[in-house]
């Protein structure tokens, strides 16, 4: 393998910066620009190989190359390079952990958003298929689903085996894949009319009044989890208000490189979070995706936008801004029931979000509790588990956390991803249920 630029192969000693994203520019979607830095940054990954065990990306690449007649990149049919973006679900796990070439290394590696940079390109030219358009349309299919009795016939009709197949035949969406209830009593139901009357101080980077992002997800399939966090933070004297009308953080439509779609989200969502955070309001979201979406992605999108950058910097996971208060003495520490051992999946896009093990950190206080953190991908990764070609991979990704979860004879399991903890849940297939560890720690509380 030929080295792509000069000078010697070896990693940068400083800090992974990510690079602004030339969206706009038309250069962007140029398929023939596109295919001559991936053929770059392939032969790049040909020669390195250590991302060889995150998802099934490089595999497929490796795989290709040493089967082809000449063993090098030049061998390698064109299709195969849109198979190795198909695999990527944007965790950011191997410019985060294991390249060496990343920014601000000469060699200017982005994984990622190169795959991002492939997955628009083939969202412009139209080759997405309708399944992905329905999947990754949260907030319509959402609505529709949640509607009062037609959600109790989705919620049935998704765990009958032939409707499943008819799913998996006429949409591609595997038949083995737990797919998420929905509710019509969804969390803005939940919360109408909530007002909380407990008042909080400032603490370090946080002021103490919380506006819950309450997600898509949170909205429609798994309300409970908003619920939780409300009642954990007013527990903690944190007063918390719903945000109002917001949308899909747009995290869905980036994965399938509908930019346009991520720029309506971000046009709907940044003026009105912008203005809570004006009013004194900090904003938490109970899903990674969401928090990073608004934390890493819209502002590399729009790195000039200072609404954006008001946003970035006002937004927490919920156990971060725990954490936080903990650290200056405003955690309410006083808990009534263990928890026992506590297997902890730590989610991509937390990890990614470079605040430490902050869920551990918390849990942890909570007296006769263990907590093992698990850092390794569950599989699910958006819509990837769901779709027929991909579920297998999926599932194979999550063994070694099933493993793991059935090694340490947990008492509870989970991930701050919910869709991660319901995919575990999938893989120990023992009837056991995931937990969030909002919905973990209100035990804890006994609240």
């Amino acid at each position: 393998m030929s080295a792509p630029t000069g000078g010697p192969r070896e990693g940068s000693l400083e800090a992974p910066q990510r690079h602004p994203l030339d969206w706009n520019n038309p250069d962007f979607y140029n398929e023939e620009s596109l295919f001559k830095e991936l053929e770059r940054v392939f032969d790049i990954c040909h020669g390195c190989r250590r991302c060889f065990n995150l998802c099934q990306s490089f595999p497929t690449l490796f795989d290709a190359i040493d089967e082809s007649d000449t063993m090098e990149l030049d061998g390698v049919a064109k299709p195969v390079y849109w198979q190795v973006v198909d695999h990527c679900y944007l965790c950011d796990m191997c410019f985060m952990t294991k390249c060496p070439y990343v920014p601000p290394h000469e060699w200017n590696l982005d994984f990622p958003h190169l795959m991002l940079r492939a997955k628009a390109v083939k969202y412009r030219k139209g080759d997405v298929k309708m399944r992905d358009r329905i999947l990754t349309s949260t907030d319509t299919v959402g609505s529709l689903a949640g509607i009062p009795v037609v959600s109790g016939v989705v919620n049935a009709a998704n765990r009958m085996k032939p409707f499943r197949q008819v799913l998996d035949k006429v949409l591609g969406v595997h038949p083995d894949a737990l797919l998420p209830e929905y509710h019509s009593n969804s969390l803005s139901k939940r919360l109408k009319g909530h007002s909380s009357s407990v008042s909080a101080e400032p603490a370090g980077t946080t002021r103490g009044r919380v506006a819950l992002f309450g997600t898509c997800y949170g909205e429609h399939n798994e309300p409970h989890l908003g619920e939780d966090l409300v009642a954990v933070f007013e527990h903690n004297g944190i007063p918390v208000s719903l945000a109002g009308d917001t949308r899909c953080c747009g995290m869905p439509k980036l994965e399938l490189g509908d930019l346009e779609a991520v720029n309506k989200a971000k046009e709907y969502n940044i003026p009105r979070l912008a203005r809570l955070v004006d009013e004194g309001w900090d904003i938490v979201a109970p899903v990674p995706s969401c928090v990073l979406m608004f934390k890493q992605e819209l502002p590399l999108m729009y790195p000039d936008d200072e609404a954006v950058a008001k946003v970035r910097d006002a937004i927490f996971d919920p156990f971060e801004y725990l954490a936080l208060r903990h650290k200056h003495g405003k955690l309410n520490t006083e808990f009534r029931n263990p928890l026992g051992k506590v297997a902890w999946q730590v989610s991509c896009h937390l990890r990614v979000q470079n605040i430490g093990q902050r869920t551990r950190e918390i849990l942890s206080l909570v007296p006769d509790t263990q907590v093992q953190a698990i850092e390794r991908c569950s599989g699910h990764d958006g819509t990837y588990t769901v779709k027929s070609e991909f579920h297998a991979d999926a599932m194979k990704i999550c063994k070694p956390v099933v493993n793991r979860v059935r090694q340490f004879e947990a008492d509870h399991y989970g991930s701050d991803c919910p869709m991660a903890g319901r995919h575990i849940q999938s893989g120990l297939a023992d009837g056991t249920q995931s937990e969030h560890p909002l919905t973990l720690l209100r035990q804890a509380y006994g609240i």
